[in-house]
């Protein structure tokens, strides 16, 4: 085993390849194939010696970082957490002239591959079907998300019951439209943006903020 003060190259697009052959892998390369085997082929193919055996590294290089395989499983999820409901808490607390530029800044997450991980969300989910104590943190994370776009419709100066309500049915809808994997492209959701809006909202949005939305959405998909 290497000694501990060994330089170790670090990772900085989590993209990229591990790092094998006679390169440390670091503690990023772990995680990255983790979360890939975790959303391709679930939780229970998370084992230290098969992502070893992919890292191209003995199975002693993961106690460097992880003293067991349920620390490497809670890292995945504080990395779910922070990036997936901590990004939805956020963009709703952003500042809004009104209630549906807020609500286009909650579709920027879903927009946005960086922001948001779809796959990672719904491997979690599926995770939580077999292990309570996950299925507990998805409660927590659902609570915590339906707070901040409930609180975003109120400081819009809804009443609470229906910004309840509304909350409800735009998180749900946009969390059913992965789960559906539904399958059109960028222009058609565009052309819907406008009346999906007053729906959500009750309120028409202006033609500048549909434009600007449109236009942002159209960059995100130039970059895929």
């Amino acid at each position: 085993m290497m000694d501990r003060d060994t330089p170790v190259l670090s990772r900085d697009d989590p993209g990229s390849p591990p790092l094998i052959g006679n390169v440390k892998v670091t503690r990023e390369d772990w995680l990255n194939l983790a979360r890939d085997v975790l959303v391709h082929d679930g939780v229970g193919e998370l084992k230290i010696l098969t992502l070893a055996e992919k890292l191209g590294v003995s199975r002693s290089s993961f106690y460097w970082y992880f003293k067991n395989r349920s620390e490497l499983l809670d890292a995945l999820l504080q990395e779910w957490e922070s990036r997936n409901s901590q990004t939805i808490i956020r963009h709703c607390e952003m500042p809004a002239a009104n209630i549906t530029n807020a609500a286009c800044n909650f579709f920027r997450c879903f927009i946005d591959q960086s922001l948001f991980d779809s796959r990672l969300d719904f491997a979690v989910r599926e995770w939580a079907r077999r292990d309570a104590s996950v299925r507990k943190r998805i409660d927590v994370a659902d609570a915590a998300r339906l707070d901040a776009i409930i609180a975003m419709f109120v400081r819009q100066g809804f009443p609470a019951t229906e910004a309840d309500a509304r909350a409800r049915v735009l998180y749900f809808m946009q969390l059913g439209y992965h789960a559906l994997d539904v399958r059109e492209t960028m222009e058609t959701r565009m052309q819907r943006l406008p009346a999906f809006l007053e729906c959500f909202t009750g309120v028409v949005p202006s033609q500048e903020a549909v434009v600007e939305f449109a236009a942002f959405a159209k960059a995100q998909e130039a970059k895929t």
